[in-house]
């Protein structure tokens, strides 16, 4: 089992200062580094100060000046935002200037507000589609002199340029969810990402049994990696587990309200939420956080990993967006670090 941090800049109010939360950002990233974790991953986001990314690319090449071990991912580019001879190119050169560090994690993206905005009209099913023909239309670009007659894009024989430092490029990761995601990660040679959303352990189990049953469809395929992307906090007391489930419950209905796009954003933040609006959610709540995500102290913490690495899943990740303080998700990740992953070792 390998650990790695998923992390954004997050902004939650415009008292915030963006220079001060990119400086919370690094820190952050360079502690998993000193502390021997094995990757950071950091997304792809437009126009939302909820997670703030606009190109990943940008973030890695900076954290590779402040890091010298971890691996640096995109978790993850949005596909249809992307042309495939642009995302080869820029990919490569981030390989180039991180000294082989790159993985580049792709997804068809969640927000609709994005989509509106980048690519007005387009649905989910689209963006699937997208991220499909995108994938081997990279890897052939990485291997030079690639033609398409894609849905999408058609271009003549094309060649990235640069190419990357890592043999056959940088590992490319698959964010899948259905079972087609999954097969066609396995027979595209891509590694997976999963990320339960709210039905806890269960989803957990049957995202891996997807991944599981892909695998078993191409026996002659390498078995890709798979990570588990998860909300953990790591506590230091029982009092600290409630204040943390408050916290990442407060952090999940913004996500919600987020994702159905349904409420006001004014300057890039979205319209506050009451907390009686907080406590009628219909799902969320601070026990279901309890339950569903990664809370505990030190001891919970491992067992429950425990429970996922005996399922199957290669690399653990720990997504530290929250809304929390720096100082507490500072606090949490040093825990992890010190108390949780020694563990594993």
């Amino acid at each position: 089992m390998k650990f790695s941090l998923f992390a954004h800049m997050e902004r939650i109010s415009p008292d915030q200062d963006q220079k001060q939360l990119y400086d919370e950002f690094i820190e952050l990233c360079k502690i998993a580094d000193r502390g021997g974790m094995h990757a950071i991953w950091t997304g792809e986001h437009h126009g939302m100060n909820f997670t703030i990314s606009p190109n990943p690319f940008l973030n890695l090449v900076d954290l590779a000046r402040h890091t010298e071990n971890v691996r640096l991912g995109t978790g993850t580019v949005i596909a249809p935002f992307w042309h495939p001879i642009r995302l080869a190119g820029e990919a490569a050169l981030t390989d180039i200037i991180t000294d082989g560090r790159l993985d580049l994690g792709i997804a068809r993206g969640a927000y609709s507000f994005e989509y509106e905005r980048m690519m007005p009209g387009m649905e989910a099913w689209e963006a699937g589609q997208r991220m499909r023909e995108l994938i081997p239309a990279v890897q052939g670009l990485w291997q030079g002199d690639y033609a398409q007659e894609g849905e999408f894009h058609s271009f003549p024989k094309t060649t990235s340029a640069p190419k990357p430092v890592q043999q056959d490029g940088p590992p490319i990761w698959v964010a899948a969810r259905d079972p087609n995601s999954h097969e066609f990660a396995v027979a595209n040679h891509c590694n997976v990402q999963v990320t339960p959303l709210w039905q806890g352990d269960g989803e957990i189990s049957s995202l891996m049994q997807r991944f599981n049953d892909a695998c078993a469809r191409y026996p002659g395929t390498p078995r890709p990696k798979i990570m588990l992307l998860l909300h953990t906090y790591v506590a230091d007391s029982a009092e600290d587990v409630k204040q943390a489930a408050a916290e990442l419950n407060r952090f999940y209905c913004y996500f919600g309200a987020w994702f159905k796009n349904e409420r006001a954003v004014d300057q890039g933040l979205i319209a506050p939420l009451s907390d009686e609006e907080i406590a009628a959610h219909p799902f969320y709540s601070p026990d279901a956080m309890e339950r569903d995500l990664v809370i505990a102290e030190p001891a919970g913490v491992i067992d429950r990993i425990k429970t996922y690495e005996a399922l199957g899943y290669d690399e653990y990740s720990f997504w530290i967006d929250s809304s929390m303080s720096f100082e507490r998700k500072k606090a949490s990740l040093e825990r992890f670090i010190h108390e949780v992953m020694p563990a594993f070792a």
